[in-house]
């Protein structure tokens, strides 16, 4: 991993950092807004310094974290672990909204009622109708 001294674009430490998969898909999403740099929104050369406090929207999920590090390239998903750190109050917050998706998935209907009970559903409907 080859550290950088000076500052770098944002578009591309979201590319190398792992938080999208393409620098275009990073610098569309900085265009977007759903990436801000200290509460405030910025185009995709903005340069970024370690030390930095990012807000980054992927999904439903909203990351804040500091910039430890930049580097030259991408790294594997293990290096990208060590160039930020990840806020106590962001992380609490993301694992309490993945719950919540979990309990209303699991309070879902799993399918759509098959021929048989459908008719089932028809017939009770119409005789509470009566």
């Amino acid at each position: 991993m080859i550290e950088l001294d000076g500052p770098q674009r944002i578009d591309k430490w979201l590319w190398a950092s792992r938080f999208f998969k393409t620098r275009a898909l990073a610098k569309s999403e900085v265009l977007n807004g759903r990436v801000l740099l200290s509460d405030q929104r910025i185009k995709p050369s903005q340069t970024i310094r370690p030390g930095d406090s990012l807000r980054i929207v992927r999904g439903t999920d909203t990351y804040i974290i500091i910039v430890d590090c930049l580097v030259k390239s991408r790294v594997s998903a293990k290096l990208a672990e060590t160039l930020y750190t990840e806020t106590e109050a962001s992380r609490e917050a993301r694992l309490a909204a993945q719950q919540m998706r979990k309990a209303s998935a699991i309070s879902a209907p799993v399918k759509r009622p098959d021929k048989r009970n459908r008719r089932k559903i028809i017939q009770f409907k119409s005789r509470n109708l009566n």
